[in-house]
């Protein structure tokens, strides 16, 4: 990527800005980087800024131990400042609660949207399997078994095991494991799971929590229960959309809420 600019630990962050309008930073979940976000950029560059990073740990970017969710808030506070001071925050998945913590911890952000946060609580056992997966997630990647570390992550996500298999057979798989220690770092984010619902209350700006309508039910309660735990809160659903969500569906959606 093209730009580069530096998080108040010294961690460099490489990013890149598409198009001219109203300016929203794009946060990835788990296991993505800025490609993953680019298809999403391209469709809004027309009407407005869109910003792709590559989170600390990842692609272009630098890492610096400790790591702790207050510095990846900072490296956002660092890309506000970088496109002019002020932006919307868009986070997907594990993504969207960091951008939701951003919001709470005070940043210039002037709206947040989310799609699919994954809070465990909404769903039947979610905590429990989140806190096995976080201890062996730990032991993993503290072993050195990078690939165990993605099993883990793709079991979460519901991946049956013919597919995982499958997967560690593909030609991607070795981009998975260069980027598995900051499975690490999107856990945290996750915190235990459980819908943070007094920190969610001091989120002082917008926020448009999106689901999708074929998606499992937990997760659009979620999506509600976002909504309805910030202040300036709203929830849409996107019928036919699962956590898979198409760009084309998207972007409109997104265009509409940065422009009002």
């Amino acid at each position: 990527m093209g730009k580069k600019t530096t998080s108040r630990d010294g961690t460099s962050l490489a990013y890149e800005v598409t198009g001219q309008g109203p300016a929203v930073i794009l946060v990835s979940g788990a296991m993505s980087t800025a490609g993953t976000m680019a298809p999403l950029a391209q469709r809004l560059a027309g009407r407005c800024t869109a910003v792709v990073y590559d989170r600390r740990g990842r692609g272009g970017s630098g890492d610096t131990a400790p790591y702790a969710v207050a510095r990846e808030v900072e490296d956002l506070a660092a890309l506000i400042e970088a496109v002019g001071g002020r932006a919307t925050l868009f986070g997907v998945s594990s993504g969207g609660a960091l951008a939701l913590e951003a919001a709470a911890s005070g940043l210039p952000a002037r709206q947040v949207a989310v799609y699919e946060v994954p809070f465990a609580d909404r769903r039947e056992g979610g905590v429990e399997q989140q806190d096995a997966y976080s201890r062996n997630l730990r032991r993993a990647l503290a072993e050195g078994r990078r690939g165990d570390a993605v099993e883990l992550f793709l079991r979460l996500t519901g991946l049956g095991e013919d597919m995982i298999r499958g997967a560690r057979q593909a030609p991607m798989w070795a981009g998975m494991e260069a980027v598995a220690p900051s499975l690490a770092y999107d856990d945290a984010v996750m915190g235990d799971g459980r819908l943070p619902r007094e920190r969610l209350a001091a989120v002082a700006v917008p926020v448009l929590s999106l689901v999708g309508g074929a998606s499992p039910a937990w997760l659009r309660e979620a999506g509600e229960a976002v909504a309805d735990a910030v202040p300036q809160g709203s929830c849409r659903v996107l019928p036919g959309q699962t956590h898979m969500v198409d760009p084309d569906v998207l972007a409109p959606i997104l265009t509409e809420y940065l422009e009002g």
